[in-house]
């Protein structure tokens, strides 16, 4: 009996060291996939890293391909608006320039009419009443006419007394002055008229040559008179 005791023993015994080495088989194989789950979850989040390097690379690169095309794209805008800006004010100026040649054939044609009217008020001398009811009536149709000329934005030059200048004034005569200076203007043979800051018509004008000019002329007068006087002197000695 005492045997079999010691044999239960020596099996329980058997039992609890079969118990323990299976504990440590289990605690073994517990660490091991503990290890195991640890260097996968750190093959994991290397893997991770680099996909995540991999994508801000990417996306770096896209962002420097889409600004290089923002630039591109506004710099096409930045030179079609100015292109359509351009085009915008050459058409308005075309526009311009296209009334204002239409407008000063026009006025050009109704110039001399003008000028008619400004004669006959120099020269015409009304002594009767009848002919002063008329002058006066001439007088009122040339300030219409005047005025119309004013509102289409013309406008009379101021010539006598100005500095002579080939792209304001036509020159018809020359001749000395002791009053003006040479090349300023002596008299206004026919009024210029600018319309809208331009040239409508150019003056017509007299310009002084200056008071040098004449004594230079007596004075050559004066000389040709002394030589023939001498030449006759000559002429009466050799008889």
């Amino acid at each position: 009996m005492i045997e079999n005791q010691s044999d239960n023993i020596d099996n329980k015994e058997n039992d609890l060291s079969d118990q323990d080495n299976a504990l440590e088989n289990v605690s073994s194989a517990q660490e091991l996939t503990t290890e195991n789950n640890e260097l996968s979850s750190q093959k994991t989040e290397e893997i991770n890293t680099e996909e995540l390097k991999n994508s801000i690379s990417n996306n770096d690169a896209r962002l420097e391909q889409l600004e290089k095309e923002h630039e591109t794209l506004k710099n096409q805008y930045v030179r079609i608006s100015a292109d359509f800006d351009n085009f915008r004010k050459r058409q308005s100026r075309d526009q311009d320039d296209l009334k204002i040649q239409l407008v000063s054939k026009t006025l050009t044609a109704i110039l001399p009419i003008v000028d008619n009217f400004e004669r006959a008020r120099q020269q015409l001398k009304p002594e009767s009443e009848e002919a002063q009811s008329l002058h006066r009536s001439y007088q009122g149709l040339y300030k219409q006419l005047v005025e119309v000329l004013k509102q289409q934005g013309v406008s009379p030059m101021r010539v006598v007394g100005q500095q002579f200048d080939p792209s304001l004034h036509e020159a018809v005569l020359r001749e000395p002055s002791e009053k003006f200076e040479e090349d300023f203007i002596i008299e206004e043979l026919q009024r210029g008229y600018h319309l809208e800051g331009k040239v409508l018509r150019h003056a017509l004008v007299k310009v002084s040559m200056g008071p040098g000019k004449q004594n230079s002329q007596e004075e050559v007068e004066k000389d040709k008179v002394e030589g023939d006087i001498d030449s006759e002197e000559n002429t009466s000695e050799d008889v």
